[in-house]
């Protein structure tokens, strides 16, 4: 399921707070991104129609359905699809490329690489 960064907001909400009121994600977003009521409803809609999210009763509350594991893998997919012709080494090896690791991070990128082993 491919979520647009308005609809990322809103799970980002629920991934952090947990069942939250829409009526709460409206505050939250006016306050942290300066959306109107109207613009938070109609991206919860729009999750709504996605099944990203549910709405319970009563006070219109948000549930999650999508978990931020699976927006990850399915953006990190897209990611590697598109710009490295589905060669997830390539993404490595450009991440790599930008900076330098510690020997903690390097330690653990092995310990990585040998469970998949």
């Amino acid at each position: 399921m491919k979520l647009f960064d308005s609809e990322l907001n809103i799970m980002e909400i629920l991934w952090r707070d947990g069942d939250t009121a829409a009526k709460r994600i409206a505050e939250i977003t006016k306050e942290k991104i300066g959306w109107s009521k109207t613009t938070t409803y109609t991206v919860i809609k729009r999750c709504l129609d996605k099944g990203a999210i549910e709405r319970q009763e009563p006070n219109f509350v948000c549930r999650a359905l999508v978990t931020r594991e699976q927006a990850q893998e399915h953006e990190t997919t897209e990611l590697i699809n598109k710009m490295y012709n589905g060669a997830p080494d390539r993404l490595i090896a450009s991440l790599l490329g930008q900076r330098r690791l510690s020997t903690e991070e390097i330690n653990h990128l092995k310990r990585l690489i040998e469970s998949l082993e």
